[in-house]
């Protein structure tokens, strides 16, 4: 039997056993704190990873002069319980980069109709 589930939900199950292997690492009361940290540093990496949708929006002209060929993505996912809309800068083997714009929702219909938006 398969089983599917989004990846939301994992990213969810994620949270709290990083909330957890903290807590049992420094002590009952950090590991949401800690957590946080995380998710903000890595922020660009963990969104593109939870992202259910994605859709090509354009090429991403940066500072740099680097010959990286980089692009705008929307993308609209579900990570620690909340549904986001955002827009990333991923390369051309399809690693995020940075990000540009990020917005949160607790639900998912609004998160959708910003993801629409994003241009």
């Amino acid at each position: 039997m398969a089983m599917v589930q989004s990846i939301g939900g994992a990213c969810d199950r994620v949270m709290t056993a990083l909330v957890a292997g903290l807590e049992i690492e420094f002590g009952r009361g950090v590991g949401e704190a800690l957590a946080q940290r995380f998710l903000d540093a890595e922020q660009s990496d963990f969104l593109w990873d939870a992202r259910v949708l994605e859709r090509w929006l354009g090429s991403y002209e940066g500072l740099d002069d680097d010959d990286d060929q980089l692009n705008r993505v929307a993308i609209f996912g579900r990570l620690d319980g909340l549904w986001f809309a955002g827009v990333s800068i991923v390369d051309g083997d399809g690693n995020a980069q940075g990000l540009i714009a990020r917005r949160s929702f607790e639900h998912e219909e609004e998160a959708l109709e910003a993801y629409a938006m994003m241009r």
